[in-house]
């Protein structure tokens, strides 16, 4: 069997696993491309506007400024109120620990005691190494200032020629599948726009009504519990899951009854997240199978650890459509096969 025909749907498949794979073996310029392209997707709506208004590296420039004041005010708000609740929860964790241990209910039950233990380091170190992993990813942004500068120039570059890009990018491959490629690019990047976005808007909300609950309630550690549960989100199935069970775990420090009423809380916000919010927001874009993301999401936990856990879902995202771009072609490409050799066979006849 000839391969010419499927020439360009081997060279993506080929591109795309180089690309992919550089988050290991280049986890460094990895990192500075995946967040450039993530700041590129979130400001290139932004950009698009003030275009019509004044040149576009102009825009750029703007927009990347209104970014860097944004930055700057959610870090003085998580300098003023995070870092001390956190270091608060970090000195009381012992004697969290000891109190739940000590729950009538745990502390007669020597088989519940065991099986708690087990869940409870399981999931305290799932929940540290999420938000290690999230802080780690911080402090690389900010804290390295030449990457963040990097960053900041791919940046403004990918928003002032990113179509430009796109084009030298698909004009690389053979030339009548120039089209097709570009809309592969398109779909990929719109995809991912919409992902980011979506997941951005979710860990707000759920951060928000987290930090609301505990508030009224008057239970401690409020934004400690907000932030868990906004990163977590960006491990869809697996991390709201986890953010839940730590919450609602520690509330039974304070009373059985509100650990009760916690449950009830993270439940409601987990089905109207999952059949309302997301819906809403994503609607069939992605159209991933829940067991597509939780095997990917433990598949990049195995490779990258946290890092690995927040970028399964954008992997999957690129993968999926790559692979229906392929498989169409392949299709398309057999269905004229087909009709070219049952038009020489009648002209042939004839």
């Amino acid at each position: 069997m000839s391969l010419r025909p499927y020439r360009t749907s081997i060279l993506l498949g080929v591109t795309f696993t180089v690309l992919l794979s550089t988050f290991w073996f280049l986890p460094q310029l990895a990192f500075i491309i995946f967040i450039s392209l993530l700041l590129q997707l979130l400001l290139t709506p932004l950009v698009d506007r003030m275009t019509k208004r004044m040149p576009r590296a102009l825009a750029c420039g703007f927009a990347l400024i209104f970014l860097l004041v944004i930055i700057f005010g959610i870090l003085t708000i998580v300098t003023s109120t995070l870092i001390p609740t956190f270091t608060r929860f970090v000195t009381d964790f012992p004697e969290l620990s000891e109190k739940i241990e000590q729950m009538p209910f745990i502390h007669n039950s020597t088989v519940l005691a065991d099986s708690l233990d087990s869940l409870w380091v399981e999931l305290k170190n799932t929940s540290v190494d999420a938000l290690k992993g999230s802080l780690d990813v911080i402090v690389a942004l900010f804290g390295k200032v030449i990457d963040f500068v990097i960053i900041l120039f791919v940046t403004f570059y990918l928003l002032k020629d990113g179509d430009v890009i796109k084009a030298y990018l698909a004009s690389r491959f053979p030339r009548r599948d120039y089209t097709r490629v570009l809309n592969l690019f398109n779909n990929i990047l719109h995809a991912l726009r919409i992902y980011i976005v979506s997941q951005l808007i979710i860990c707000c909300i759920t951060a928000t009504v987290v930090f609301l609950y505990y508030t009224v309630r008057g239970l401690p550690y409020a934004s400690v519990f907000a932030v868990v549960s906004g990163l977590c989100e960006f491990i869809p199935v697996l991390g709201p899951t986890v953010a839940s069970a730590f919450g609602v775990i520690l509330t039974a420090t304070v009373s059985p009854m509100i650990a009760l009423q916690t449950i009830l809380f993270y439940l409601c916000l987990t089905q109207v997240n999952h059949n309302v919010v997301t819906p809403t927001l994503i609607g069939k874009t992605l159209n991933l199978h829940p067991i597509a993301i939780i095997l990917g999401i433990i598949l990049g936990g195995e490779l990258l650890a946290a890092p690995g856990m927040f970028l399964a879902v954008p992997f999957i995202v690129i993968c999926k459509l790559v692979i229906e771009d392929i498989y169409r072609d392949r299709l398309e490409t057999k269905d004229k096969l087909k009709r070219s050799r049952w038009l020489n066979h009648k002209s042939t006849n004839d």
